[in-house]
């Protein structure tokens, strides 16, 4: 798992974004973008499949727990998942998303699918579960 973090106004989507684009250079399976707004729709290539939560109902904790979950049972052959504003979906603090980390983390080691998550908060703020991810 990748984590891009910082405070709110520092460049996460762009980075998130450009990071989502230049993974379809390598990437032998499928990439998904995630987030709660259709706003970045342009910006992202087109054999990105991007996905706007708030079409699915997704507002909380489970709800994104349980749609990240679909995602990977859905297809084998996802690769990738962005996800942008992780706590802005969920509509929790950070330090409150433990479990989601943790089971993230388990569908990373089970189904090999990698995720890159937006964290808006400074490297020093960041719960301990989250800054096991930072480099």
């Amino acid at each position: 798992m990748k984590i891009i973090y910082g405070p709110k106004g520092t460049g996460k989507t762009k980075a998130i974004i450009e990071s989502a684009n230049a993974a379809l250079e390598t990437a032998k399976g499928h990439v998904i973008f995630v987030t709660d707004t259709t706003r970045y729709t342009h910006d992202i290539k087109y054999p990105i499949r991007f996905l706007d939560v708030t079409g699915f109902g997704v507002n909380c904790t489970d709800g994104l727990n349980g749609f990240l979950k679909g995602i990977v049972a859905a297809n084998g052959d996802n690769e990738y998942i962005f996800l942008d504003g992780i706590a802005r979906i969920t509509g929790k603090e950070l330090k409150d998303l433990e479990v989601i980390f943790a089971s993230m983390d388990k569908l990373e080691k089970d189904y090999g699918v990698k995720f890159v998550v937006t964290c808006s908060a400074a490297k020093e703020d960041l719960p301990n579960f989250v800054l096991k991810y930072v480099d």
